[in-house]
């Protein structure tokens, strides 16, 4: 299997820039992407089990990883929500997927989004960052006329960097289009 493009660019140039940048001793202190975590919230599907179904179909046609179904943790009679019931749709990226996964997700997914503008430059506090995105049909991997409804996800990009600042420089490295930056 061929290395993923950003894996390279990310060992021969955006390590080195960011050792220099933030001053690191070692190689071990330079911040890298451990993984990327993709869920789908879907409290719909309390009342229409096939919601998770296409759900975890369409997760897995946009990132090539099986996705699983979560689970609900207690009962909530105001939700008609029982526990163990599945909510929602979740797939963790790493190695090879994960950079391929961003590569496909930066230069043709993010482009898409009507009036796009960049994306919030918000983190975590830990150097991690969640990105929202409100419609899943702004990956190429998706048949339009295949939807039957618009569904948002939460996109998670967990870093080794210490600090907000380092996950920060790491993240717009890898070619996040950051607002105001």
């Amino acid at each position: 299997m061929e290395t993923a493009q950003l894996k390279k660019v990310y060992k021969e140039t955006i390590a080195p820039e960011l050792k220099k940048q933030f001053n690191y001793s070692s190689a071990m202190q330079i911040p890298e992407l451990k993984k990327i975590v993709i869920n789908m919230g879907l409290g719909n599907a309390t009342q229409d089990k096939k919601i998770i179904d296409v759900a975890i179909n369409e997760i897995t046609t946009i990132t090539g990883q099986k996705a699983v179904a979560t689970f609900s943790k207690k009962d909530i009679a105001n939700f008609k929500l029982r526990k163990k019931m599945p909510i929602g749709v979740m797939v963790t990226l790493r190695r090879e997927r994960m950079y391929e996964f961003l590569e496909r997700l930066v230069r043709v997914a993010l482009p898409r989004i009507r009036d796009f503008k960049g994306i919030q430059s918000k983190l975590d506090g830990r150097g991690n960052y969640t990105l929202g995105i409100q419609e899943q049909i702004i990956f190429p991997e998706i048949n339009i006329d295949a939807i039957d409804r618009i569904q948002g996800m939460n996109i998670t990009f967990v870093t080794t960097a210490k600090t907000d600042e380092e996950g920060f420089a790491l993240l717009k490295a890898f070619g996040l289009p950051f607002k105001n930056a």
